[in-house]
């Protein structure tokens, strides 16, 4: 019998309608072997929640562009804390500040005319895929 696969949540919350990147960071933990839903554009945090239940998610990603991300991620962990989902809640936590710190330090060395805020750090979400939910 074959190992169950991590099961991810990709939710783009808020108003904000530029997808590009929560597609692309969808893909990525694809293609490292994760079973992946995307939840489509503005998204509540109960809606996502709600999700996280439903499909029994192990892992929540949040792609948010607007800045929220500082009401919405601490919602979104509430809400999964009190639906008995903490290890989803742990792994969003773990995932977005791994990310944030990851694109902090690579933007540190990187010359400004590289610098795009709009790019995901796929390598990070690809390797963390992986390795990272162990």
């Amino acid at each position: 019998m074959s190992e169950r696969k991590i099961r991810a949540i990709v939710a783009k919350p808020g108003l904000d309608g530029h997808d590009r990147g929560a597609k692309v960071v969808a893909r990525a933990l694809r293609d490292a072997g994760m079973e992946v839903i995307y939840t489509g554009l503005r998204q509540t945090p109960e809606m996502i929640a709600e999700a996280a239940l439903q499909e029994d998610a192990d892992v929540v990603g949040l792609s948010i562009l607007s800045g929220a991300h500082m009401a919405l991620v601490p919602r979104v962990l509430e809400l999964l804390a009190a639906n008995g989902q903490p290890r989803a809640a742990i792994e969003l936590l773990r995932f977005a500040r791994g990310l944030a710190e990851n694109d902090a330090q690579q933007r540190q060395q990187e010359p400004k005319a590289q610098r795009r805020a709009d790019q995901p750090p796929c390598h990070h979400a690809s390797v963390w895929g992986r390795h990272g939910h162990d």
